[in-house]
């Protein structure tokens, strides 16, 4: 990947001929996980905890996005410059992202809802085949609904990205020019790390260089093809499970256990990436309106 203004040592240093300080320690801050976020989207996991685990890696990365908002240096640059397009394209970015994080949040519910309901029939109506195998076919067509939704996010997504141009290149200022690069790589990451949510709540079993093309226009830059997601998602595989009890009419014993078993399996699944989503949707909400509170000073 091309070299950023983020890799160098010297960048937010005061505005004068003296030599560079030392970067704000919060800068450093979001640049360290910035890069773990990075060398972990590298690996070819795509597991419930692998994700939870860089949900958690996002929650520490906004916090400190949070903080460098309320920075002067921060405040100086929009202020100092607030008609430009790249201000327009911060706000951009952040709404973008408050938009991706509501359409995984949504799709979560959706799926709890419709996943309760089938348990609480299977409950009610054990060994009764018929009312069971209604009940499934009604989740897997709730999911249809779910992967959808999902897949008219990422349209909608890659769409916007395709219409965005490179916001910075006429930064004169190092010191802004590289405060813009720090928000674009942190939008970036952002994305792409929701994106193989989205489709790992979808089932999908697409390979991430097609997750890494989308986000890619947002970077200018080339990315090597990273192996394919070979782990199985809860998701897909209660959906396979559920196909499989409806094409065969076997929701009895030790069937309708195994189907018991990966409900239970989602359910916690859900319930933690729900956990992780919606403190990070409250970081995201407050660091946009932070921004905008600075530009209606």
């Amino acid at each position: 990947m091309a070299a950023s203004p983020l890799n160098t040592k010297s960048n937010f240093h005061a505005r004068s001929n003296s030599l560079p300080s030392r970067p704000h320690p919060i800068i450093l801050q979001c640049n360290e996980h910035l890069d773990r976020l990075r060398s972990s989207h590298e690996t070819s996991s795509s597991s419930s905890s692998f994700l939870s685990h860089k949900l958690g890696g996002l929650q520490d990365l906004h916090e400190c996005v949070e903080k460098l908002v309320q920075l002067p240096l921060t405040q100086e640059a929009l202020l100092h410059e607030p008609q430009e397009s790249w201000v327009d394209g911060l706000l951009d970015g952040s709404l973008r992202l408050l938009d991706v994080c509501t359409a995984a949040k949504d799709s979560l519910l959706h799926t709890k809802e419709c996943m309760r309901e089938l348990q609480s029939i299977m409950r009610r109506k054990r060994g009764e085949e018929i009312g069971i195998t209604a009940e499934a076919n009604k989740f897997l067509t709730s999911r249809k609904v779910v992967r959808k939704a999902i897949f008219k996010a990422l349209g909608n997504l890659k769409a916007t990205t395709a219409k965005k141009g490179n916001f910075s290149s006429n930064i004169k200022d190092q010191q802004t020019l590289a405060l813009v690069s720090l928000l674009k790589d942190v939008e970036v990451v952002t994305l792409s790390i929701f994106e193989s949510l989205l489709n790992f709540i979808s089932g999908s079993t697409q390979a991430k260089p097609s997750s890494w093309s989308l986000v890619s226009k947002l970077m200018h830059t080339k990315r090597t093809g990273c192996p394919p997601v070979t782990d199985e998602s809860e998701f897909s595989q209660l959906d396979a499970a559920l196909q499989s009890s409806v094409l065969h009419m076997a929701c009895k014993s030790d069937n309708s256990c195994n189907l018991q078993n990966h409900l239970e399996k989602l359910e916690l699944c859900i319930q933690d990436l729900e956990e992780g989503l919606e403190f990070l949707f409250r970081r995201l909400i407050k660091t946009r309106v932070a921004l905008l509170n600075i530009l209606n000073h």
